[in-house]
């Protein structure tokens, strides 16, 4: 290599140093995050109920009958002797009967039911108090409507009094929608909607104020810069909170729905939009703006002929962008009551349904890529 060669970066001191200075950065974050790999392998086993349920959405049901039989089991704080309840006997009514009417946590409890239609299947729930379904397990009866089962009290038991469901089912012939996916296709419609409204309220005041916002057509006075510099600290004020923390304040003021919703992602689609719209304006040509000007127009008319045909197709391809943002951040704002399809979820998520909230995120996705591919078609012809 010759002498007046520069030496490679990765052989100089300075290098050096900044690898010691990342590998500490990195070091301190692994702690901060409490990174361990390893339970990924070791608790795989705690996800994999829930995995099972999320790849069977339920899409479609058997027309069925079903015959639902439940008691009550009371939760302790310790463990304590409660009384055995005798079996049923035979030829009574349906029933459950536990081996224990009260337990803690983590105590095996013996059930059996009686009087049931015989030769079915079905699954046994444990319910808390808040109503979160807990399967226990697949059940079935024998030739004189009987079962028996043993389980323990799981970790979701909460309060005292809490509930043993079996539930058995069987198929009277045929398939038809489910009541989950009607339920999901109505909310993923108001979703969109949502959006929607959202993304056109924030159009008729993200582009009045986008004009104000420019520094190519507002700076060439002092009145103009101190309006310039104001609109734009509002659009970064705004654009600073996040649709979940406005969602949760407009659900506070107008109440739980996708009215709060709307108003939440308004909001904020005002400052996006408005942001990119201004940005949009200052990089126009600034050549038909000087010629009409110099024809001594008024700021109106060179707004509305020199401004306005250059940033309209921008403007569009970016307000449907923006409509694509929003379907995908109602779904979030929905975990805090903003309404639409998101609040559906949270609600099946907390009650341990994941079959049906398997369901909300296959029309989510659907949606979501539908609406892109859409939009990425009508971005392209706009601006192409």
């Amino acid at each position: 290599m010759p002498a007046d060669a520069p030496r490679p970066f990765y052989v100089r001191t300075r290098f050096f140093f900044v690898v010691l200075a990342l590998i500490a950065v990195y070091a301190y974050g692994w702690k901060v995050t409490e990174f361990k790999p390893r339970s990924l392998l070791s608790d795989f086993h705690l996800i994999r109920p829930l995995l099972h349920d999320l790849v069977r959405p339920d899409l479609f049901t058997a027309n069925s009958e079903r015959q639902t039989v439940e008691t009550g089991f009371a939760l302790i704080g310790s463990r304590s002797p409660a009384p055995a309840v005798p079996p049923a006997r035979a030829g009574e009514k349906a029933a459950l009967v536990l081996s224990a009417s009260a337990g803690r946590i983590g105590d095996s409890i013996g059930v059996s039911g009686s009087g049931l239609r015989a030769n079915t299947g079905g699954e046994l729930f444990f319910v808390n108090s808040i109503g979160q379904e807990f399967p226990l397990g697949r059940i079935a009866t024998d030739a004189e409507g009987r079962f028996e089962f043993r389980f323990e009290v799981p970790g979701t038991a909460r309060g005292e009094r809490q509930t043993v469901r079996a539930v058995l089912t069987w198929k009277t012939g045929g398939f038809r929608v489910s009541e989950t996916l009607g339920l999901t296709v109505d909310k993923m419609v108001e979703t969109v909607f949502l959006a929607l409204m959202a993304t056109s309220l924030a159009i008729l005041v993200a582009v009045p104020l986008s004009f104000l916002g420019a520094r190519n057509l507002m700076t060439r006075h002092a009145p103009g810069t101190v309006v310039y510099y104001a609109v734009r600290t509002v659009f970064n004020l705004m654009r600073s909170i996040e649709p979940l923390i406005l969602a949760i304040l407009f659900a506070v003021w107008v109440g739980i729905g996708p009215f709060a919703g709307t108003l939440a992602l308004g909001l904020h689609s005002i400052a996006a939009l408005g942001k990119l719209f201004s940005e949009q304006i200052e990089s126009i040509d600034s050549g038909p703006v000087e010629a009409i000007t110099a024809t001594g127009a008024r700021p109106l008319q060179v707004v509305l002929y020199a401004v306005l045909p250059q940033v309209i197709p921008q403007f569009l391809a970016l307000t449907f962008y923006r409509w694509d943002i929003n379907v995908r951040m109602s779904t979030i704002i929905g975990f805090v009551g903003g309404g639409g399809i998101g609040f559906l979820l949270q609600q099946w998520i907390n009650l341990l349904q994941y079959r049906k909230a398997a369901t909300a995120l296959l029309a989510i996705a659907a949606v979501v890529i539908t609406l892109d591919l859409l939009s990425a078609r009508i971005r392209e012809r706009i601006t192409g």
